[in-house]
């Protein structure tokens, strides 16, 4: 299905009705390709779920493997879990991903199971998750502009998910630090209906 009244430089390209999941414009929807850092939206819709959102997580050397876009968090560290969820979507921090993914599921090989399990039960069919930040590390995260409109769809019916989404400025205390994150989502700050999202790129996945 493709209305030519809309137009979009995209390889693929979807609208959906994020209340009923129609499909109201579709471009090469089920093309299986690299998704970067809106794998990011399962992490967080994993973190929103497990309850912790409040419990203080002290950082381990987990976040050490983390390279590319980060929060900048250290080892020992004391941050609320939801802290790391803002950090993780509005600055893309792939160190806050490997806190989120050691701290809700114990480890991060767990956390990529929870991902996968979470994947299934929402009817993603095309996608395959091996990180929780969408770096090339281990083939990458792989998904289908389909699948992401189900997992976006999904979760922002969470409460939380959607107000930390849609979230232009959030400041943040630690033991050790104090931080002022800005979403890198350009939509927030420039078009008045939008409401949340998830930017990523890797030289693998592209824009």
């Amino acid at each position: 299905m493709k209305i030519f009244a809309v137009s979009t430089s995209a390889t693929s390209s979807i609208l959906m009705d994020q209340d009923s999941n129609r499909i109201l414009y579709a471009d090469n929807i089920n093309a299986v390709r690299g998704v970067a850092s809106i794998s990011k939206i399962m992490t967080a819709i994993l973190a929103c779920e497990s309850g912790k959102l409040d419990d203080m997580v002290t950082i381990n050397d987990s976040v050490l493997a983390a390279y590319g876009s980060g929060i900048y968090i250290k080892v020992g560290e004391e941050i609320s879990l939801r802290d790391l969820v803002y950090g993780l979507m509005l600055r893309s921090g792939n160190d806050a991903a490997l806190a989120i993914a050691d701290y809700v599921g114990g480890d991060v090989d767990n956390f990529i199971k929870m991902m996968k399990d979470k994947a299934k039960e929402i009817g993603m069919k095309n996608s395959t998750f091996n990180n929780p930040s969408g770096l090339d590390d281990n083939g990458g995260n792989l998904s289908t502009a389909y699948d992401m409109a189900l997992l976006m769809s999904y979760a922002m019916h969470n409460d939380e998910f959607k107000k930390i989404t849609g979230t232009k400025v959030h400041k943040v205390k630690t033991n050790m630090n104090f931080y002022s994150w800005t979403n890198k989502n350009k939509l927030l700050h420039s078009y008045k209906y939008a409401t949340g999202g998830k930017t990523g790129f890797t030289d693998v996945a592209k824009r």
